[in-house]
């Protein structure tokens, strides 16, 4: 049998243990940890999960990746079409991490009603269209249908909506300019669907309509398009996937990876990383001085006990194993509530979204959570480590205690 873990077995389990001078201490220290895990799971939780949310948003307008032609139009309207006959689609089977391409063309336009106009800009999408993300935004009808016959169906943002007055059902006229010399040509939209990204910067400018009238109004042909948008599987693998998609098509096009065309965005989810490393580093340090305490107090307490293990012939690196295996058991305890604590509370969000935050500032309606075995392993394992590790430098203590004093001062 292991002999320091026997030990302290037997102090762990010892009742006057659990009601001695140490006991409120060791409890603060086991509350501090617990603290620290739930205040950790849920800064990494939330940060990445607004990370995700975010990012999605954008990705949802604009693909992971952008394929246009290369010129220096800057605009959002599709100036130059693109041909489909590309070796790379419909499917980019040359590039590993490539989960869908489809064809795009925007246009500005002007919607007129009786009292009011509003700027947007006209998405064509066709029969290829990943409608994933906007399955998720939408709120209210449903979503256009562009598989068919070409149609008048569009779907208008929640904030258009309220801005003009239009509700599903209703139709509308949208006037496009051609060039000066010419009278703006119109079409009339009927709303099918309203959706709501949260991201008003996107919301206030994006309808998606027919392709087709983009390709008409342009005066294109069928198998002509603005640009492609690429669907990767892992955002992480980004770098890469852009630099093995942009060896790949035609040199006369250009490739665009989304956090360079939002870099702004970007840059500011990054800031979360920070903050959330930030606040792992202060929480064990803080749950570290805790149980450093608890461990000397701890120490003190068993000063005899310890001059008589000396005296018995033990070593002081095994009686530093006999506490460590003690504070091994309390920083366990604190893992254990603060696991449970605070993965409740990340579920509850998750599920039932009781905290809502300003879609304004942050994108989204209420706090979105990630939550993820892999960081949860990896938080819980460095923490234990991390308090492990700080607490050998307190029980260096017991190298000091003589076995005479302490015995004798019993």
């Amino acid at each position: 049998m292991n002999f320091e873990l026997f030990i302290a077995k037997r102090i762990i389990g010892n009742k006057a243990y659990k009601s001695s001078v140490s006991a409120p201490i060791i409890k603060i220290g086991i509350a501090a940890i617990a603290i620290g895990v739930i205040v950790m799971l849920i800064a990494i939780a939330t940060g990445l999960g607004l990370q995700q949310k975010i990012r999605d948003k954008v990705v949802a307008f604009n693909g992971h990746i952008e394929i246009t032609n290369y010129d220096n139009n800057a605009s959002d309207e599709s100036l130059v079409p693109i041909s489909t006959n590309q070796d790379f689609y419909p499917k980019f089977n040359n590039v590993e991490g490539v989960k869908h391409i489809q064809g795009v063309a925007t246009k500005f336009a002007i919607i007129r009603t009786e009292t009011d106009f509003e700027g947007v800009v006209i998405k064509g999408v066709g029969a290829d269209f990943n409608w994933e993300y906007f399955e998720e935004f939408l709120i209210d009808g449903r979503l256009p249908d562009f598989t068919q016959q070409r149609n008048e169906e569009i779907l208008i943002s929640k904030y258009l909506a309220n801005r003009l007055g239009f509700k599903v059902g209703e139709k509308f006229q949208t006037l496009f300019s051609e060039n000066l010399n010419k009278l703006p040509r119109q079409l009339n939209y009927e709303i099918v669907g309203v959706y709501n990204s949260g991201f008003q910067e996107l919301d206030e400018k994006f309808c998606l309509a027919d392709l087709r009238h983009i390709q008409r109004l342009n005066k294109w042909q069928a198998d002509q398009v603005g640009s492609f948008e690429l669907f990767i599987n892992d955002f992480r693998a980004l770098p890469e996937t852009y630099a093995a998609v942009y060896k790949e098509i035609p040199s006369e096009l250009d490739a665009t990876p989304i956090d360079e065309k939002y870099s702004a965005i970007f840059e500011w989810i990054k800031i979360f990383d920070n903050n959330t490393y930030g606040i792992i580093a202060i929480m064990i340090l803080v749950a570290g001085i805790n149980m450093i305490t608890a461990l000397l107090v701890l120490i003190l307490e068993r000063t005899t006990m310890i001059g008589v293990l000396k005296a018995l012939g033990s070593s002081n690196w095994t009686i530093r194993k006999v506490f460590l295996y003690n504070a091994s058991y309390l920083i366990g305890l604190g893992l254990f509530w603060g696991n449970l604590i605070g993965l409740g509370l990340l579920f509850t969000q998750k599920y039932l979204k009781l905290f809502p935050l300003n879609p304004d500032t942050y994108y989204v309606t209420e706090a979105p959570v990630y939550i993820s075995l892999d960081y949860i392993l990896v938080l819980n394992i460095g923490t234990f480590i991390a308090c492990l590790l700080m607490l050998l430098i307190p029980s260096v203590i017991i190298s000091k205690i003589s076995p005479v004093k302490a015995i004798r001062f019993d």
